[in-house]
């Protein structure tokens, strides 16, 4: 399973929201490439970006900031992954040729999926589908918009499509550290072919055994963000575990 660390870009800085809402900004580091090089230093091999600013704005506005993480990452042999407000094709290949791995389509997934198939084609293996969703429904434009489409429909939509992963995060937990939400997670996985990534919430080691418990189920990753920043999640600890990537 790999342990995702988390920068989130909102000003060019790298701050952690609470349940998505932009008021509600911690500002962890005013460098974002030095915080890439750290979690880099921790030992991680991947490292999961999103462009927060973009998410609502529905362009990449943050590009400076993640040219200079993908800078400290191909540095360091990182992968990287982008999310947030990557909207059409011509966005997602200026991403991927700036050097990013693979591409985060969420709002887009739900409003035109027929262009994540597109996007599959086009980039084999580099494209990931973003579900964010608040009590099962997706949340979209930067969790600001309710649907009432249930996250496991959007997902399924996707199945044979090649697409690399889907990328779950419960809103209501995200940025309190109340423990992921391990059962919608685990339906989730189970409901479909494509691989999981579980988001938002995760607590500690405790999140992270759980998980790769799970592993089989099929859970690949987790994206942890404030519990990485203020020392609730030992980096080596949860790398030590077996089966961490």
């Amino acid at each position: 399973m790999i342990l995702f660390p988390a920068i989130d870009l909102k000003d060019g800085q790298c701050v952690r929201l609470e349940q998505g809402d932009m008021a509600r900004a911690t500002l962890f580091n005013e460098d974002p490439g030095a915080q890439a090089a750290d979690f880099a230093a921790q030992g991680f091999s991947h490292l999961h970006v999103v462009d927060l600013d973009g998410a609502f704005a529905g362009a990449s506005v943050n590009r400076a900031a993640v040219e200079a993480i993908v800078e400290a990452c191909r540095a360091a042999n990182v992968t990287t992954q982008l999310g947030g407000g990557i909207r059409n094709l011509e966005n997602i290949e200026r991403w991927l040729a700036a050097g990013i791995d693979r591409v985060i389509l969420g709002t887009v997934a739900q409003r035109d999926p027929d262009l994540v198939r597109a996007a599959c084609r086009q980039f084999d293996g580099r494209i990931i589908v973003g579900i964010d969703a608040r009590a099962g429904y997706v949340a979209v434009e930067g969790w600001a918009e309710a649907t009432q489409m249930q996250a496991v429909d959007l997902a399924r939509q996707f199945e044979n499509a090649g697409v690399a992963a889907i990328i779950y995060t419960d809103i209501d937990r995200d940025g309190l550290l109340k423990g992921v939400n391990i059962e919608a997670t685990q339906k989730l996985a189970e409901s479909i072919s494509i691989p999981v990534i579980a988001s938002g919430g995760l607590a500690g080691l405790d999140d992270v055994k759980a998980l790769l418990a799970l592993e089989d189920s099929g859970i690949i990753g987790a994206i942890s963000g404030r519990a990485l920043y203020d020392g609730r999640l030992d980096a080596a600890a949860a790398l030590a575990l077996d089966g961490v990537a």
